[in-house]
């Protein structure tokens, strides 16, 4: 499940990790060192808080006779960005799927990802394309829900997301559905419109399944950085998030926004995804990712 992973960040941490490692094979530490490593870590958008963290830890470490040597500085830091990760309230899949988003974070293919994967675990599962504001959005999720066999309830193009969404729970509740997975529009203009939609869409929810736990996943591109850092922020003050879906892994993104997502925000990295294959998404283990990392 993980092999891609693998293969996309050793491809994302290549240049990293080789300066990380050539810190882990010295055979004493001084400040010098963690000034080296916060240079390598702002240079992989770890951000200036996250990074201001972490090497403020391995700093008082060091003054305290705690971190002498290398081998030394790999176990301290591997135990620290585990920590990040394993955020207060970890991640939990649920049956309501809400996924949000702005155009072109890869919202409407990770929700057909997540609907395939959902499928393979033996669930049946209703998409809902409820981006009407974008008019190739539910085109796109109805070729792929064609592909993986699942149905579908459509919206037309300028239709309000909120009656489309309306249908769907009808749909979920009177057919009996395990899973249902909804793809709201990628807007992103101002704050209050943003709060205002979603607000309209959690009560439409809540109103058909009172009893259902919604789970709430934002898709954010990991090549644009601390630019992805902004727009979780605005949307974690919109709408709780529940997870993250960090998308367009390749070798031109640098990662390090899973940390600064994670130690600013508190919210846990959900999944992972890169390309546009159906079986290029899985879930995120954060012990896992360090030790491929720091390996």
């Amino acid at each position: 499940m993980f092999g891609f992973i693998k293969k996309t960040f050793n491809k994302i941490y290549e240049q990293v990790t080789s300066k990380i490692k050539g810190l882990f094979s010295r055979s004493s530490i001084d400040t010098e060192t963690l000034h080296e490593l916060e240079k390598i870590l702002l240079s992989a958008d770890t951000g200036y808080s996250t990074t201001r963290m972490i090497i403020d830890k391995l700093s008082k470490s060091h003054q305290s006779g705690h971190l002498n040597s290398g081998v030394q500085l790999h176990e301290q830091l591997k135990k620290i960005l585990i920590e990040v990760l394993q955020t207060n309230h970890p991640y939990k899949d649920s049956s309501i799927f809400l996924l949000v988003g702005i155009n072109g974070s890869g919202k409407t293919t990770c929700a057909a990802k997540l609907a395939a994967r959902c499928k393979n675990l033996g669930k049946r599962v209703l998409l809902v394309g409820a981006d009407t504001f974008r008019a190739a959005a539910t085109a796109q999720l109805k070729v792929w829900a064609d592909r993986i066999g699942v149905p579908i309830i459509e919206g037309q193009t300028g239709q309000d997301p909120a009656s489309v969404i309306f249908a769907g729970c009808q749909k979920y509740k009177a057919e009996n559905f395990d899973v249902l997975i909804i793809d709201t529009a990628g807007r992103l203009q101002t704050k209050i419109n943003l709060m205002h939609e979603l607000e309209k869409i959690r009560k439409v929810i809540g109103k058909q399944l009172p009893d259902a736990q919604v789970t709430t996943l934002l898709t954010i591109d990991s090549m644009l950085g601390q630019n992805s850092l902004d727009q979780a922020r605005l949307f974690h003050e919109s709408t709780p998030l529940d997870g993250i879906i960090l998308t367009k892994l390749d070798s031109t993104a640098k990662g390090g926004i899973i940390f600064a997502v994670s130690h600013e925000l508190h919210v846990p990295v959900a999944y992972i995804s890169t390309g546009e294959s159906i079986d290029t998404f899985a879930p995120f283990d954060p012990v896992i990712f360090i030790d491929d990392l720091l390996a």
